[in-house]
């Protein structure tokens, strides 16, 4: 049998059930009220799909975070082909707009990265095979359900990633702190995908060295970095600017 992954959150399953995410069975805190709670039972019920009110103990014991008086058991996440993915793309875009994360370790900082990468129309996340944090419960729950409408790509390194997309005309910019270079001075308006590094180190290093170009945010205080996932946004941002 496959193995199901657990999500919760009102937002998340809604998304899940809209995206026609297969599944299996969806518990619903008893006595819990309000319009997005009622949109949520509409669903379950429009779509025929199995569920079951329980007390608040049992969603608790099921999940030890906020789980907001829902859980659901649903398939497994899908990653992508790179390849495969690419070619789809190019057939709605002749200009993607690709995120590449090295080693981001953090479930809320992807979660929080998916969700921006979902509103800025990014056409897919390339991730690491090993050392990146895992598409899971939190991830999808601090996704608010946008990791369901984002493809997601696993490579076994990130350097292939690279490689693949500047062989198909896609330019790769770095976002790190060692260019005097700022977003500002980069051309995102045409086909490109931006670097964001791990919450510690960063941008591997022989990653950095292989980018087309590299551009920082300009910081203005005294703090030395931003959230990662707060930067992702920053650039992601100027890139759909210079695009519109």
């Amino acid at each position: 049998m496959e193995k199901t992954t657990q999500i919760f959150g009102i937002r998340a399953i809604i998304e899940a059930i809209n995206s026609n995410k297969n599944i299996d069975k969806v518990f619903l805190q008893k006595g819990l009220k309000g319009d997005l709670y009622k949109e949520l039972e509409s669903l379950i019920n429009s779509n025929r799909i199995n569920s079951s009110y329980v007390p608040v103990e049992k969603l608790n014991k099921l999940t030890n975070n906020n789980h907001q008086g829902a859980v659901a058991q649903i398939a497994p996440i899908k990653f992508y082909e790179l390849e495969s993915l690419h070619e789809k793309v190019l057939e709605k875009t002749t200009t993607p707009l690709y995120l590449l994360l090295d080693q981001l370790s953090d479930v809320r900082n992807f979660g929080a990265i998916i969700r921006t990468a979902e509103c800025t129309g990014v056409n897919g996340i390339i991730i690491q095979s090993k050392g990146s944090a895992p598409v899971n419960g939190d991830t999808i729950k601090t996704s608010a359900g946008a990791v369901f409408k984002v493809p997601i790509c696993k490579v076994s390194h990130i350097k292939d990633a690279v490689f693949f997309l500047q062989a198909s005309d896609v330019k790769v910019i770095a976002a790190t702190e060692k260019t005097t270079n700022t977003l500002y001075d980069v051309d995102f308006k045409g086909a490109c995908a931006i670097i964001m590094g791990s919450e510690g180190r960063g941008i591997n290093p022989s990653v950095i060295k292989v980018a087309d170009e590299k551009a920082k945010l300009p910081l203005l205080g005294e703090i030395e970095s931003l959230n990662v996932s707060v930067a992702c946004g920053a650039f992601l941002y100027e890139a759909i600017r210079q695009r519109r």
